[in-house]
């Protein structure tokens, strides 16, 4: 794939500077070009193709991404070579040249094997989730008024409308909701732990497992953010529930499935357990407090 994307990249750099000044290339050369740059992208397309599905979903997928960027990289350039007149190398043509140079030197960030296609992708959720959190917490740390810093506005005034603040009663919902929220951050960052450190990619049930995990970790930060939408005032305590038991049924599976995988030696299920008790607790709380809503 490395040797693949090197030969795209060469293709790039030859088309680019065939057009990138008069006189034009002849209908010859033009015919070599083309076959050239088609024949390394379908080169890549190929070696893409090799790669067997039981390597891993997680770690197939990202290829497939990085290949993707790479042909569609290819056409950008085409298109703009294309649509530009040849007088000078336009600013476009650079941009789209530069664009197929970056998208082939991805080839050696994309993970050797599905442990580490996993952890990759365990590590991108955890960012995602640590943002929410970070973001809400501060919202919550404001003050009365979430919308302070993007509401102000002179034209509106004095702002009395009690749909941008949150009464006692969402305020007691909002922390149970927000321990909620911590416990999702500490399941991803403990499960790509154990995956960092038990996780193989030797036999097929091992692959398999950590494709597992990957596939519903990957619906942990989705859950997060429809919950912590749902929190902003005007709070809708019904809305707030339902999307806190889908996050909580999203953990609860996280943690069922490491507990049931390699990654999980009886060691670590300490913290599994842990976890699946704070789950628990949050849970609870957001339903005795939303109980009179029903």
């Amino acid at each position: 794939l490395g040797q693949a994307f090197k030969i795209t990249s060469q293709e790039a750099t030859k088309l680019s500077l065939a057009f990138s000044r008069p006189p034009v290339a002849s209908a010859e050369d033009c015919q070599k070009l083309s076959e050239d740059v088609q024949n390394a992208i379908l080169a890549v397309a190929t070696v893409y193709y090799w790669l067997p599905k039981g390597q891993g979903t997680t770690l197939r997928k990202m290829v497939r991404d990085a290949t993707t960027e790479v042909v569609e990289g290819m056409i950008q350039l085409t298109e703009t070579i294309l649509s530009a007149p040849l007088e000078s190398l336009s600013q476009e043509q650079l941009i789209s040249t530069g664009g197929v140079w970056e998208a082939c030197e991805q080839v050696s960030n994309l993970p050797r094997d599905n442990q580490a296609a996993v952890t990759s992708a365990l590590a991108a959720c955890l960012g995602v989730v640590k943002d929410a959190l970070e973001e809400m917490e501060n919202a919550v740390v404001e003050g009365q008024d979430p919308y302070s810093d993007i509401m102000e506005d002179e034209e509106l005034g004095f702002r009395g409308n009690r749909d941008t603040y949150w009464s006692e009663a969402d305020r007691k919902l909002l922390s149970s909701c927000l321990g909620l929220m911590k416990a999702s951050k500490a399941c991803l960052k403990k499960v790509l732990g154990v995956v960092k450190a038990y996780g193989k990619a030797d036999s097929p049930e091992q692959i398999s497992q950590l494709d597992d995990l990957a596939d519903i970790a990957n619906e942990i930060s989705p859950s997060v953010d429809e919950l912590a939408l749902s929190m902003y005032p005007p709070m809708n305590q019904l809305g707030v529930r339902l999307n806190a038991a889908k996050l909580a049924s999203v953990l609860k599976k996280v943690l069922e499935i490491t507990k049931t995988s390699h990654v999980c030696p009886p060691s670590e299920e300490g913290w599994v357990q842990f976890l699946t008790g704070a789950v628990d607790h949050n849970m609870n709380k957001i339903k005795n407090f939303t109980q009179g809503q029903l």
